[in-house]
């Protein structure tokens, strides 16, 4: 009876870092490449080919399907039904720099120009959308110049004219160089949103200012229609604040006129302006001013700054 030869395994030669590393990457005896031969690497090449397609073409099969639920020219959910709700704030510009942007306050030396170059810089940024320029924005041959006997034809979007708005204009700086600067605000857009009218003077909330009242009575006077307007007013926030803020005026007008609104993202677009032009304020103070819109269907929130908006003013 044949004896069978007995046979042990042998270890592998034990291999230096960078002889064992040379190996890894080339394995002549084996012909393996990183640990794999070619047809091993063609496998899981083809696999991870055929995955990652079958993974895309899900993927943009279920993006495709989203996108039918949506329509490009409106939100799905609108006013109260929407996370924005139906009740408009008010935002201001220009903005403290990024760095700082939980600040609210607008600090500048008006006799410095490099000191309030960034506040004259963020109003033309802002501003730039509203210039008449030969390189006019998308959806600029849609404006038309409205008021209040003329409302925007269908289709068509009422202007905002600000460079007739001195001395709240950009050849004018703004008028930040000479301590009395303009403070452009803005009612954030609600889509489908439309104002409810203070039409009747004896309906007016008794928190309005009474300058503000008597502005209503008296543009009800002269233009029964001019009422049909998102109102704004400006003030000192304290006693000390009412002190120190000096005379204001509203350009063009004291508030948004009703052919504005509703928003409904036509292309040309532009949301209306007032600008608060600070004539006076006094030097080295830190001046705290809160800033309303007034409608009926406009509710006040100081805490959570619905319907108002609120900054600082110091100009040295």
């Amino acid at each position: 009876m044949d004896k069978k030869a007995e046979q042990y395994y042998s270890p592998p030669p034990e291999l230096g870092k960078w002889e064992g590393f040379r190996v890894f990457l080339w394995n002549s005896e084996t012909g393996q490449v990183l640990g794999r031969t070619g047809a091993s690497w063609a496998k899981i090449l083809l696999f991870y080919v055929i995955f990652y397609a079958v993974l895309c073409g899900f993927f943009g099969a279920m993006l495709a399907v989203f996108y039918q639920t949506l329509d490009p020219n409106s939100p799905k959910w609108q006013l109260e039904g929407s996370l924005i709700g139906n009740n408009p704030g008010l935002g201001f510009r220009p903005m403290p720099p990024e760095s700082n942007v939980e600040s609210t306050l607008i600090w500048y030396k008006s006799t410095d120009e490099g000191n309030y170059l960034h506040w004259t810089k963020g109003l033309d940024q802002f501003l730039q959308s509203y210039e008449k320029t030969g390189n006019a924005p998308n959806g600029a041959e849609t404006r038309v110049i409205c008021d209040y006997e003329r409302p925007p034809p269908p289709g068509k979007v009422c202007d905002v004219e600000i460079d007739q708005w001195h001395p709240c204009t950009k050849s004018n700086k703004y008028n930040y160089h000479k301590a009395a600067p303009c403070i452009f605000l803005k009612l954030n857009k609600i889509f489908g949103w439309k104002p409810l009218f203070f039409n009747d003077t004896e309906t007016l909330p008794s928190n309005m200012p009474d300058d503000l009242k008597a502005h209503i009575a008296n543009e009800r006077s002269r233009n029964i229609k001019a009422v049909d307007t998102v109102w704004v007013s400006c003030e000192g926030e304290n006693p000390a604040d009412v002190e120190n803020i000096g005379p204001i005026q509203y350009i063009p007008r004291r508030g948004f006129p009703g052919y504005y609104f509703p928003f409904s993202n036509t292309p040309g677009y532009l949301s209306p302006l007032v600008a608060v032009f600070f004539e006076k304020p006094k030097y080295g103070v830190l001046i705290n001013i809160e800033c309303k819109a007034w409608a009926h269907n406009i509710i006040h929130d100081r805490f959570e700054r619905r319907g108002s908006v609120h900054f600082e003013l110091m100009v040295d």
